[in-house]
């Protein structure tokens, strides 16, 4: 059975600070907002979803006890539809999109809403779920886990990947995203935020410049030298690495996802749900993957992900369209580049992370609305996202245009 997808929608990408456009909304009234923004746009009945699934990655205070099914309530769709929370990492709406296909698939459900909320600005990372990564030296020590950030700096090392390199690829996400934004290509699939009063708090994405360039991107301080030289994590990379003699710190704020606020869902369905809604789908999920590499270097899976993707896909590099990269960091998506052998021009067509922001629990299911809205207006046939997670581990998927 296929599974198709037949709306998707998101919040924008409000700054994930105290002074960000979202700050004062709780994560469940995003979460709702999404839901409600379907049900408006599909003028479909939600008593048909079999379950809704949302990421979250650090499900704790306003985010945690199950915001999925908190949002099904808070969004007034009844008493009758389940909800369920995934995580993994930054990939959690991915698989969160994932997980529903399955369903669909495999016939256990004939039509999930699925994708998911974080809010950075009220939970910031690391802080509140905790774990071995964060609380456990003994594990930490087997297993050379690094912060991301040297991670991304241990990647350009070994690549080569200069200063330069990274912040030209930064610069051109920038300029991708603001000309994205200018020409309307994110309209389709936004759905303002208001608060409680009903006054509009956010209609765009808030992160997205125009003045960002090379030169500018030069000024700015290596983020994550600190780390990696004071709290010794270079020296761990060494000793995993023999080969590195030192790490070069090319990473900063100008090259790094921007830290974010906002969520995403997708409605996906078979074909019987299709013609009891009267919708048309507008794209099917093809293949789905995920895969693991070294937890220290943590940001190389998206190859192998992708790879097995394709490979249960029976298709190749070259039966993709266009690629979404999640743009971690921007060594993340040049070692995708070179080792998949992709040009510049099939990735990130609008921009990224870096510019757009990454509300890490959201973000896959804003990457899976993206791809379809871009196979529509690009009239092309299939598409792939790809996104890097904590521990070392990426997570794959196919979409094909209907």
């Amino acid at each position: 059975m296929e599974a198709f997808i037949y709306d998707a929608v998101r919040t924008p990408r409000g700054r994930g600070k105290a002074t960000g456009a979202l700050h004062t909304v709780s994560p469940l009234e995003l979460g709702a907002t999404v839901l409600k923004g379907l049900e408006h746009r599909g003028a479909f009945s939600p008593d048909v979803v079999d379950e809704v699934i949302f990421g979250c990655v650090e499900a704790v205070d306003d985010q945690g006890a199950n915001l999925a099914r908190s949002a099904v309530l808070e969004a007034g769709w009844g008493d009758t539809v389940p909800g369920f929370m995934v995580a993994r990492f930054c990939g959690s709406a991915l698989d969160a999109v994932n997980s529903g296909a399955a369903k669909v698939m495999s016939g256990q459900a004939d039509c999930i809403v699925a994708g998911g909320v974080e809010m950075n600005s009220l939970v910031p990372m690391l802080v509140g779920t905790g774990g071995p990564s964060v609380s456990d030296v003994f594990f930490n020590d087997r297993v050379m886990q690094t912060p991301q950030g040297v991670a991304a700096d241990l990647i350009a090392t070994l690549e080569g990947f200069s200063r330069t390199d990274v912040d030209a690829f930064s610069a051109a996400s920038h300029q991708r995203a603001f000309e994205a934004r200018r020409s309307g290509a994110f309209q389709r699939a936004l759905v303002p935020v208001h608060d409680r009063l009903g006054r509009v708090l956010l209609t765009e994405d808030e992160l997205v410049r125009n003045d960002v360039t090379l030169e500018s991107l030069g000024k700015l301080k290596a983020s994550f030298a600190e780390s990696g030289q004071k709290l010794g994590f270079d020296a761990t990379v060494r000793y995993r690495y023999p080969q590195v003699d030192r790490i070069d710190h090319v990473h900063h704020a100008g090259n790094s996802s921007g830290i974010a606020d906002g969520a995403s869902a997708v409605l996906i369905g078979n074909e019987r749900v299709g013609r009891k809604l009267g919708l048309s789908p507008r794209a099917r999920i093809v293949a789905t993957a995920s895969a693991a590499s070294d937890p220290c270097i943590m940001l190389t899976a998206p190859v192998p992900a992708a790879r097995k993707c394709l490979e249960r896909a029976q298709l190749t590099v070259d039966d993709i369209d266009i690629f979404e990269v999640n743009e971690a960091f921007a060594s993340v998506v040049l070692h995708f580049m070179r080792h998949m052998n992709l040009p510049h021009d099939k990735v990130n067509v609008v921009g990224g992370a870096i510019a757009l922001g990454h509300p890490v629990g959201a973000t896959g299911g804003m990457l899976v609305g993206t791809v379809v809205d871009e196979l529509e207006r690009r009239n092309a046939k299939r598409a792939l996202v790809v996104m890097c997670t904590g521990l070392g581990m990426a997570v794959a998927t196919i979409v094909e245009r209907v």
